[in-house]
């Protein structure tokens, strides 16, 4: 494919652009694995960052890795090389026997699939020299984790742009966190992708599923509880929240002192 191929038209580019610059995510020579799946996603973002490594002012590389999870017996290996070899991104894949390791160790299938995910993606990256890792994640994701976090174990957590794995010495980047899952779904449609059905048997019935549609059905009531749930992620100029709750022992004193008893050593 000629260099001069545009991919992607140019004015679609520019959340992931921000994203990029904001979150300072680039540096010069960076060797970034993109987690591909197949899906509408991870497509969306292997193209764009296909696209902008033109013209970026900040030279760096990508190549694609897929796990098979071994969830079907017809894993699409030659359909996702042929899309790596349109885009002229190397592709990588390997297989880890996610059911099985579910049928040892119990506990959330979903919990054990990305656990396994993460590693074999991290391992390959390490192996083959990449410093970083791109994936997916869009903003209704990151919505979703916040309010999942908040319901399940009143955490304010979600998604970070960008965030350093210490022990591997690896940064993962989400550099689609400004896009919404309908633009993805409308691009994709639009420069003519084909999305890879997930093998997954537990896709569509998960928590995540529930939240999702939980927050479709507040924000069809009150139209604004997405766009307020967007804002919250964000360390607010203005916080007024309870101060950290106190170790025990921290407690204890200050009961102490108030009765005014000696502290305890």
């Amino acid at each position: 494919m000629s260099k001069t191929t545009q991919f992607i038209p140019a004015e679609q580019l520019s959340k992931l652009w921000r994203c990029l610059i904001e979150f300072d995510m680039l540096a010069p020579n960076d060797k970034i694995m993109i987690g591909l799946s197949g899906g509408k996603d991870s497509m969306l973002l292997t193209v764009m960052l296909a696209e902008i490594k033109k013209f970026s002012p900040i030279p760096f590389e990508i190549a694609c890795f897929t796990m098979n999870g071994m969830f079907a017996p017809d894993f699409p290996k030659e359909k996702l090389q042929e899309f790596c070899d349109k885009y002229g991104v190397a592709f990588y894949t390997e297989d880890v026997d996610v059911p099985a390791a579910h049928a040892k160790k119990g506990g959330s299938p979903c919990f054990t699939c990305a656990y396994f995910r993460r590693a074999a993606t991290n391992r390959k990256a390490k192996e083959l020299g990449y410093n970083k890792i791109a994936l997916a994640h869009h903003n209704d994701d990151a919505v979703e984790t916040f309010f999942m976090n908040l319901m399940t174990t009143g955490q304010l957590k979600t998604f970070l742009p960008v965030t350093y794995l210490s022990r591997m010495d690896l940064t993962v980047l989400r550099p689609l966190l400004y896009y919404r899952e309908e633009e993805i779904r409308q691009l994709v449609k639009e420069i003519g992708l084909e999305p890879i059905k997930n093998p997954c048997p537990y896709d569509g019935y998960t928590m995540r599923q529930d939240i999702k549609e939980h927050i479709a059905e507040l924000n069809a009531k009150y139209p604004e509880v997405y766009d307020h749930l967007a804002a919250a992620m964000r360390i607010p100029e203005k916080c007024e929240l309870w101060p950290s709750k106190l170790h025990q022992k921290d407690m204890v004193n200050k009961f102490r002192t108030f009765w005014k008893k000696p502290p305890k050593k």
